[in-house]
Parts: C-alpha cells; sequence; structure tokens
C-alpha cells in the first residue's frame, strides 16, 4: 500500500486561469500534470501511475496480434522525402540540423522508419503478414495547443503497422485492430463510438476513427440513433429533403439583375424574396497541390454550393488532392473569376477540364446538382443572375460532396433525422495500401517468385487522449473518477482522525486486507482534517473510497463509490470481499455500457 503522508499529490483548490474544459482543470487540480511550456507538461506521480496503466492495457491487447518495437524519435529528412512527406508536413513538424548541417525531423509517425525496416529485412512472403508496433513519444508543432492534453506538442501514442501480401491480408490486420482497439477503450471504461473517417495526412483508403463523446471534443460526428451509422464530418454524408424549385422569370433563361450593395447571402435573399437553398454560394480559394518533388503548386478552385450550406474544406481538399487551403486574395479573385467578393457566380468561367489542369478548378456540390432557377453572383460589383441552371447555364470540373451535414437531415443509410455532436478521438485505424511500400521501394517476392510490393495498415492509439476522454466522461463540480482498470489506485481508505489510535490501526488493517485481496490501496494517514481528506479523495479520481470513522468502534467503514456518491455501511472483516462483488458488478455495467455505445 501507500501511505499519502509520503507521497507528493500536490492538490489545488482553484483551477488555473487559462484552463477551459473540465480534463485540464481537473488534471491540474488533482496534481496529476504541471505544465512546462504551450503544449509541453510534466506527468507527476498520480498522472503517471495513470498513464502507465492504460499503457499495459494497450500493451496486453497488441501483445495478442501484434510485436513491440521501440523506434527513434529522431528521424533523417531523406527518409521523409522518400515518402514526399518533407514537404507536405510543413510547419507541423519539428526540424532541426546536426553540427554538420544534416537535417533532421522529430518524428510525428513512424510509417518511414517502419517502412525501412521492411524493405530491408523483408524478402519473401513467407514473411508475411507482420504487425509491428510501439509505444513512443511523438512531437507535432502544434501552433494552438490548448484545452490541456488534448492539443499538445508533444504526446505518448501507441502506433502499429501492418505488412501484408494482398487486400485479404491487410482485411485480416485492420480487422485484427479493430477488435484490439474495441478492447482496449472497452476495458479503460470510456463509452466510445466507432465512425468512418477521412485519412488526412497518412494516406490511404478505408478509415476508421474511435470517438468519445464530450462537448470538449474539437470533431463533430454525425450519426444516426436509430440505424447506427456514424462519420466524421469529414466524411459523412446526409439525404437533402426535396426543395420547391422557384418559378422561372422572363423566358426562363439567365437574366442580369442590378443588385446594389447586396454581396452577402442574407441580403440576397431578401432581394430576390428567396430562400437561401436557392441561391448559389460561392467560396474561392487557393489550393496546396505538391507537384513535382513534392514541391507546392497552388492552384484556383471555387467551391459552389447552396447558399444554406458550408464547405467541409477536409472534403473539398480531398477532391483536389491538395494539403491546405487559403481563401483567395482580392488580385486573385480578379484574376481567376473576374470579379470581387459576394458577387462571384459560375457563369462563364473558364474552368478546368479536369482536376489542376491550371485553369480554375470549379467543384460543384451534389447539392446543387439537377437544380434549377437559381440566383447567383454575376462576376460583376453588383450584379446577379437569376434563373440560373446547373448543367444548361454553366459546367464545372467535377460535381462532388464538398459541404457539412446539418442536424436534422437524413441519413444516407435510413433516411431518419441525423445527431450531430462534438467528440474526442481516441484512437484511428487506417489501410494505407502501397503509398509507401511503392514509394519507399519495399518489396518481396510472391509464391511464384515474382517481386510484389507488400500492403500497409497504419492504427494509432492516443495514450493521453483516454485518460483525458475518461475524466471528460466522469467529473461533477468536486472533481472527477476514473475506472479502476485506468485510476492510480483502486480504492482511498480515509482515516478522519489520526490521533485516535484506535482509528489508525483499524485504517491500517482495513488496508492491509484490501492489498490481500489484490487492491491497489492508498492509504490516507495525514494529519488533516476530515473534511479536507474527503475534499482530496473526491478530487483525484480513485473510484472508491473506504472512510474508517466513528462507525469503526463498532466494527463497521463506509465504503463509498466515486461516481454515484453512494454509500454502504460494511463490517470491517468483510470490506474487503463487499468492494469485490461490488467492484465486479461495476466493471460488468461498465463493459456493457461502453460496448452498447459501438
Amino acid at each position: 500500500m501507500h501511505f499519502w503522508s509520503k507521497l507528493f499529490i500536490p492538490t489545488l483548490r482553484e483551477a488555473p486561469a487559462d484552463a477551459e474544459v473540465a480534463s485540464h482543470k481537473l488534471l491540474v487540480r488533482a496534481g496529476y500534470i504541471r505544465q512546462l511550456g504551450a503544449g509541453i507538461y510534466s506527468y507527476l506521480f498520480l498522472g503517471q501511475r495513470s498513464i502507465n496503466r492504460i499503457i499495459a492495457i494497450v500493451r496486453e491487447e497488441m501483445d495478442r496480434i501484434g510485436q513491440e518495437f521501440l523506434l527513434p524519435a529522431l528521424h533523417p529528412a531523406d527518409l521523409w522525402r522518400e515518402s514526399g512527406r518533407w514537404t507536405t508536413m510543413g510547419d507541423n513538424m519539428f526540424r532541426l540540423e546536426d553540427r554538420k548541417g544534416a537535417e533532421l525531423g522529430l518524428g510525428m509517425t513512424h510509417e518511414e522508419v517502419m517502412t525501412d525496416i521492411a524493405r530491408r529485412e523483408l524478402r519473401s512472403y513467407k514473411q508475411l503478414p507482420q504487425i509491428w508496433y510501439q509505444i513512443q513519444t511523438k512531437f507535432r508543432d502544434e501552433p494552438r495547443p490548448r484545452s490541456g492534453l488534448l492539443r499538445v506538442r508533444q504526446f505518448i501514442m501507441k502506433d502499429s503497422y501492418s505488412f501484408d501480401l494482398d487486400q485479404a491480408g491487410l482485411d485480416r490486420s485492420y480487422d485484427l485492430h479493430d477488435q484490439a482497439y474495441r478492447n482496449i477503450f472497452t476495458r479503460c471504461g470510456l463509452r466510445f463510438i466507432a465512425v468512418e473517417a477521412h485519412s488526412g495526412a497518412m494516406g490511404g483508403s478505408q478509415s476508421q476513427e474511435f470517438m468519445v463523446y464530450t462537448g470538449a471534443g474539437e470533431d463533430l460526428i454525425v450519426s444516426c440513433p436509430k440505424c447506427g451509422y456514424a462519420a466524421n464530418m469529414e466524411k459523412a454524408a446526409s439525404r437533402l429533403a426535396p426543395v420547391q424549385e422557384m418559378e422561372p422569370t422572363g423566358d426562363g433563361m439567365p437574366e442580369l439583375v442590378s443588385t446594389p450593395g447586396k454581396a452577402a447571402i442574407a441580403d440576397v435573399t431578401e432581394f430576390f424574396r428567396i430562400r437561401a437553398s436557392s441561391d448559389i454560394k460561392c467560396v474561392a480559394y487557393m489550393a496546396d497541390v505538391p507537384g513535382p518533388e513534392g514541391k507546392p503548386s497552388w492552384q484556383p478552385a471555387a467551391a459552389f454550393l447552396r447558399g444554406d450550406h458550408s464547405v467541409n474544406e477536409t472534403k473539398l481538399m480531398s477532391v483536389l488532392g491538395a494539403t491546405d487551403l487559403r481563401p483567395m486574395q482580392a488580385e486573385e479573385l480578379e484574376k481567376w473569376l473576374h470579379g470581387p467578393a459576394g458577387y462571384l457566380g459560375p457563369v462563364g468561367l473558364d474552368r478546368a477540364e479536369k482536376i489542376n489542369d491550371g485553369k480554375v478548378n470549379v467543384i460543384l456540390d451534389k447539392g446543387l446538382n439537377d437544380r434549377r432557377n437559381l440566383v447567383c453572383g454575376a462576376n460583376k460589383l453588383d450584379y446577379h443572375y437569376r434563373n440560373v441552371a446547373p448543367g444548361r447555364d454553366f459546367g464545372w470540373t467535377v460535381v462532388a460532396d464538398i459541404r457539412d451535414v446539418a442536424e436534422g437531415e437524413g441519413c444516407p443509410q435510413c433516411g431518419q433525422p441525423l445527431k450531430v455532436a462534438r467528440a474526442v478521438e481516441v484512437g484511428h485505424i487506417f489501410k494505407l495500401g502501397y503509398r509507401y511500400t511503392e514509394s519507399m521501394g519495399a518489396r518481396v517476392l510472391d509464391a511464384s517468385g515474382r517481386e510484389v510490393k507488400p500492403i500497409m495498415g497504419c492504427y494509432g492509439v492516443g495514450i493521453e487522449r483516454i485518460l483525458t476522454a475518461a475524466i471528460e466522461q466522469g467529473n461533477d463540480a468536486n472533481g472527477f473518477w476514473l475506472p479502476r482498470s485506468i485510476a492510480p489506485f483502486d480504492v482511498v481508505v480515509t482515516v478522519t482522525n489520526m490521533a485516535d489510535e484506535a482509528l489508525r490501526s483499524a485504517g491500517r488493517q482495513v488496508a492491509a486486507d484490501l492489498e490481500a485481496a489484490g487492491f491497489d490501496v492508498l492509504l490516507d494517514d495525514r494529519d488533516e482534517r476530515a473534511g479536507v481528506k474527503f475534499k482530496d479523495a473526491d478530487l483525484i479520481g480513485i473510484p472508491y473510497r473506504v472512510t474508517v470513522g466513528r462507525k469503526a468502534a463498532e466494527g463497521s467503514v463506509e465504503l463509498v463509490e466515486r461516481a454515484t456518491g453512494s454509500m454502504r455501511v460494511a463490517a470491517i472483516v468483510q470490506v474487503a470481499a463487499d468492494l469485490q462483488a461490488f467492484s465486479a458488478a461495476q466493471q460488468l455495467a461498465g463493459i456493457e455500457s461502453a460496448s452498447g455505445t459501438v
């Protein structure tokens, strides 16, 4: 057992002024972490114990399917140049030079390093499949560190990589990780949901995120309560309700209308007396599309969608093959669209016939396809067109889903209203395909002696994010509670008056009995008032408290569950057995709750 009086647990009554989300406030107040710099944290005694417990669960589940490595955090730039990511990672990567001038980077992820090992060591299909994983510190030059451990510059990650001979093998490796992740998050006591996701800078095809709902989350999750459909906003789709088209005016052909000072959508809809769904919105960008040797090439792109919809820039970047977007400046609007902001439209644009061929990429959102009698800007100050029909009056480079889904729109699978809520990502799995084995020259011989590329998958778990997500799911005004599996201790034994020899003796006996029964015990033997001890116990995340107080003279103690505040009286000689039974019941309920949300 551990004695509180001998430990460094620097609890605080007030949260730091810059802390915004519950997990950040409580991790600092409970003495789990202290900030060293922006997005850089030290893990103190309690925090490190929880991190170690999470890592143990992750390692145990990963050892069932893979082999653990430990790879360097310092990477030669040339390795990342081979994959093309030295350029595409941009400012997110920490870069430095050694004393000889060689360029190096701090690893954000390890696809290149793992692929380098594979290309040097794997020669035959007989060596496949392989699943290699590590639990490592990663680095990201986060431009706006915030929310405590949720948005940091240094973090701990479990990342794994699979190498298979073919797509069927990749499917098996992907499914193994899917189940391992479900086991991990269930054992960590999280109520999570698995959603379709975008692969981002990792590349690849099929991608799935494991999310925990919380208002502190930066991701928006779209889900259907009826059929179970769920996707990240960057991948979500929906069914749009039918729109009643406007009646045409005149001969029904595009008509140029003077609209002085009507640049905003609200002004346009009021002027024409239409709904925003009958207005064509233009959002103009310059897109950073990697050119030869990964060099950036800024291409013009005009996204057209309904006036009541908003662009999802991740979807748009996927369509364009871009790594970044920025709004067009006034001179660029004039050069490419020949009009000012607020009056931009698709009619008459000299558009690209295929993506990024040097002209304007005109991207039409699917929500405008087959529409008619619409209003749009005329690319001329103070003028709009009405009676515009896509396809008849203008063309496009590509039609694609580039919009954000809104709550209440129809589920793409069953048509029922969708829900939109914030969530935190705790894990992500990707089917990378051949991106890295192709660019880095990894090859093996198949059964016929033919040289082939292995196919890869990539799979990540954020260790600190599990901790923060658990706190976001379980907290109140007095502190937080963690599932027993990841709490720094299972139970705190609180002796209300250390000056009383009988209570001191009873407290030590209870703590010893609990420890003998397999519990990790913290004995609060401090010479403090009972109220101070209760407040600290409520604050620091331990799921159970045994109070050794006045009832000890009668052979009883109080057993308190932190999550619910429920209290029961237990005989001192029976407290270990009672807590075992109670903990087992709560663990089963937690597993059912977690798995029920997936």
